[in-house]
């Protein structure tokens, strides 16, 4: 167990995100829009006006841009229905040295554009940059939120992800998108908001580069929560070692905290559509994640003594 916890809090994706914390504290100016929710949310009338933006880190766009220009869209949709919301449109930003990058990443946003049914409406593009860079942002709407700071001690951690997928080479990339029907896949997300509207889920994350375990602890700290996750629960295909999957950047993974009188209502609505949807955890006060399996229990983090990426609950 302490080799797999010193294993994912270097993975490469945890960095990322715990590079923050030098730069997090500087945002928080006092506004009524709190720094660390999937998207900004951004009172409008009866709503909610979603704001999000995703850039891919450079060796991707070059490897595979026309999966990168996919993600683009894909990543940014996941921001908005797991805050509760509907996507209305994205704009991107793309920079490459031609069309070798450009063309290729284009494809991709156009193909995906069109299985979520989220339209491109603008965007900015230079083709005689040094390398390739890709940047898509996206506005949504939601009617009633799901957040990461709402949480509670005593509620249930639910992971819900799509295994019909398969890794895109040697990369932690998990595609279970291409080749779906976008009837699926729009389905598949639309429950988000069902769950916002209804009442049924109190917060909530889409599985970022982090990894399940890092944005299990991103929830956390945002929550001012601390949480007991059962590896052994979290759904995960058969043949894929857990500390791969640990670190995997799935197409369609999202964590909710869940009532524990809703929870059956939670899982019956993503097995209803053929999403693997578990219990792997359960929510307490402790400010403190810990990893439980069959090898015993590791803190994988303490909250108290270190923060991760340096958002502060109640902030507005």
């Amino acid at each position: 167990m302490s080799a797999l916890a010193a294993t994912l809090r270097a993975a490469r994706g945890m960095s990322h995100k715990a590079d923050l914390h030098a730069l997090l504290p500087g945002l928080h100016n006092g506004a009524d829009i709190r720094i660390g929710d999937d998207c900004a949310a951004i009172p409008d009338g009866d709503g909610y006006l979603l704001l999000a933006i995703e850039g891919f880190v450079e060796d991707f766009v070059q490897s595979d841009p026309y999966f990168a220009g996919y993600c683009g869209v894909m990543v940014n949709a996941s921001d908005v229905y797991s805050m509760g919301g509907r996507p209305i449109a994205v704009v991107d930003a793309l920079w490459s040295d031609g069309t070798n990058t450009a063309g290729p990443a284009m494809r991709g946003l156009a193909d995906a554009a069109r299985i979520y049914g989220i339209p491109v409406v603008g965007g900015h593009t230079n083709m005689r940059a040094k390398s390739g860079q890709l940047a898509v942002a996206i506005l949504g709407r939601a009617k009633k939120l799901l957040k990461s700071f709402d949480a509670m001690p005593g509620d249930m951690l639910v992971a819900a992800i799509d295994l019909r997928g398969s890794f895109r080479g040697e990369s932690p990339y998990w595609d279970a998108s291409s080749g779906r029907r976008p009837e699926d896949l729009r389905a598949a997300l639309d429950i988000l908001p069902m769950l916002a509207e209804s009442g049924l889920c109190r917060a909530a994350k889409d599985i970022s580069m982090a990894g399940l375990v890092g944005t299990a602890l991103m929830l956390c700290e945002a929550s001012k929560i601390g949480l007991t996750l059962n590896l052994d629960a979290i759904p995960r295909p058969a043949a894929i070692p857990i500390e791969r999957w640990l670190t995997v950047f799935p197409s369609y993974g999202f964590l909710l905290a869940v009532a524990a009188a809703d929870q059956p209502a939670v899982l019956g609505a993503f097995a209803e559509i053929g999403i693997s949807a578990a219990a792997i955890g359960a929510c307490d006060d402790t400010q403190r994640v810990k990893l439980e399996g069959s090898e015993g229990t590791e803190i994988f983090w303490d909250l108290n003594d270190k923060p991760f990426m340096g958002v502060r609950h109640g902030d507005a």
